[in-house]
């Protein structure tokens, strides 16, 4: 069978100490999952846990230069510890749920904000605000063969020099077997399926010329510099 246009290369990212790629097939991502951070968006609570898609082509491996997109005049950024799926499965018990992951990485779920705000205040989708091109940095995945389930540990993010996101894994409301779990009552979870597990308090807009550096303790880093728009 022949494709009426040329196929595309699939989204991957690298995998740490190897040579090989890991494909992405979708990319899920869970919502107010920090006890400040759902504070500071306006919640109170251990609420249900919700979630929101990106394009795997929103992806930009390993970070580097990030174009400030178009139609946004408050884009802010979101560090987030990213669990990649290597096996899957549906209605997951939570106490198994490890046992599907792959490994994780450091990701920013890069958001226009007022575009978000928008859609929330007209009772419309999130799209606009949430995916678009080059909205989901994410560095190398480490394997979890190699550095286990991570559970607690520091997420930090510095932007030109100052640190502006700092918490614990263990902050999180809904832990990543929980999220897995949940997840999988309503899909079928796929080998190559990422979940963005949530950012701490903190965040905030950034303008061309700005550096991030976010790091996970035993996970890894990823460094990525805002560039003028197209």
């Amino acid at each position: 069978m022949a494709y009426a246009i040329p196929l595309w290369t699939p989204p991957s990212l690298p995998v740490s100490g190897s040579g090989d790629s890991f494909p992405v097939r979708r990319i899920f991502c869970v919502g107010r999952n920090y006890v400040e951070h759902q504070k500071e968006m306006g919640g109170d609570g251990r609420e249900a846990p919700f979630f929101f898609i990106k394009a795997a082509h929103s992806l930009v491996p390993l970070g580097g230069d990030v174009h400030y997109p178009p139609k946004t005049a408050n884009y802010h950024y979101e560090t987030e510890m990213v669990v990649a799926i290597g096996k899957g499965g549906r209605r997951i018990d939570a106490g198994k749920a490890n046992a599907h992951v792959f490994g994780y990485g450091v990701g920013l779920d890069m958001t226009r904000r007022d575009l978000q705000q928008w859609g929330k205040d007209h009772g419309r989708p999130w799209d606009f605000g949430k995916d678009f091109d080059e909205a989901a940095p994410c560095g190398a995945l480490a394997p979890a063969s190699k550095i286990g389930h991570p559970s607690k540990g520091a997420i930090v993010l510095v932007v030109n020099g100052k640190e502006r996101q700092k918490a614990d894994l263990s902050d999180m409301i809904w832990s990543v077997p929980e999220q897995i779990a949940y997840l999988s009552e309503y899909y079928t979870l796929e080998p190559g399926d990422l979940i963005f597990s949530g950012t701490p308090a903190g965040v905030g807009p950034v303008k061309p010329g700005d550096e991030l550096e976010a790091r996970v303790e035993g996970v890894g880093d990823l460094k990525v510099k805002i560039i003028p728009a197209l």
